[in-house]
Order: structure tokens, then sequence, then C-alpha cells
């Protein structure tokens, strides 16, 4: 549906930029924001104009993020390119409104999905080769070494009880977290 134009005089500031095939120029006035009324076109520039504006906010949010990442001290850790590509992957979703347009990025959103699942193997396997990264047998071996240490050392078998139920409740939760 076309908004109402309204009549301007030809001196007016606020009149549409356009012209007719003879060269007259459109005595409409203007829509706010852009240089031309809604009959020529002026709604179409408008939403153009908005969707630039969303995408310049979006370039300078994602900049600035970027600016962050680089300044932290890490910077070459794969932990950070796995943000990193967490953070394109929430930007690209996020806009993305309609189904269709959510259909029509599948391979891009499939790439990085399958490129962040790369980085995380690679991170896990860096980190077992260095020492870094605990697996869930170890945890609970450790866990059990820890209550035989307390046992030798307390004499109350509530207290042990006690430790050994908080101690294999921390343990439970760490090896259920989810993996990144």
């Amino acid at each position: 549906m076309l908004r109402q134009t309204e009549k301007v005089k030809m001196d007016n500031p606020e009149r549409c930029g356009n012209t007719n095939d003879a060269g007259n120029p459109c005595m409409n006035k203007r829509i706010e924001g852009c240089d031309f009324c809604s009959a020529c076109g002026g709604a179409v520039q408008a939403i153009a104009q908005e969707k630039q504006r969303i995408r310049t906010y979006r370039l300078a949010k994602f900049q600035a993020r970027m600016d962050d990442l680089v300044d932290h001290a890490n910077v070459k850790s794969l932990r950070d390119e796995i943000a990193i590509l967490r953070i394109v992957m929430e930007e690209r979703l996020n806009s993305l409104s309609t189904p269709m347009e959510i259909l029509s990025h599948a391979h891009t959103i499939s790439d990085l999905a399958v490129k962040i699942e790369k980085l995380v193997s690679s991170c896990h396997k860096i980190e077992k080769s260095m020492g870094e990264y605990l697996d869930k047998n170890t945890i609970v071996q450790l866990g059990m070494e820890i209550v035989q240490i307390v046992t030798r050392h307390v004499d109350d078998g509530k207290a042990i009880d006690n430790i050994a139920k908080d101690l294999s409740d921390v343990i439970s939760r760490t090896i259920n977290e989810p993996e990144e």
C-alpha cells in the first residue's frame, strides 16, 4: 500500500528528487531519510537504507568483538578460534529471519558447523597430547584416589561418606557437562 503523498512547492528542500520522463521534477514531499517520495520509490530506498544501517551496525559490533579477541593474551589459542567461529555462526543465524532464508543459507551454516566441530576435535587432541586434557576415566580414577587418601587420614566414617558423595557429585557434573 502506497503512502499518501503530500504536494510541496518547487523550492521546498523536502521535495522529491525524482524527475519524470519529460524532465519535470516531482512535486511530492520526499520520505524522511531518503531522496524520493513513496510514489517514486522512496519506500524501497528507505528500506534499503535501513538494511544498510543494520548491516553497518552489525559489522561494527562484530569488528569490536574481534578487536576484543585480538587484544586477548591467548589470541593464538584454538579455544579463541572456536569462539570466533561460534560468533560468526551466531551472527549468521541472527541475520536470518525466515525459514526460506535459513534454507538458502543451509550450506554456509553446515560448513560453519563442520569447521567448529573439527576445531573442537583438534583442540581436544592437542590438549590431550600436551597433558592438559583429562578424559572421563582419568577424572573418575582421580576421584577414587582422592577418596582413598582422605580415608587414610580421616577416621570418621560419616565424614568420609559425605566427602566421597560430594566428590562423586562434582565428578559426575564435570564429566556430564557438554563439551565445546
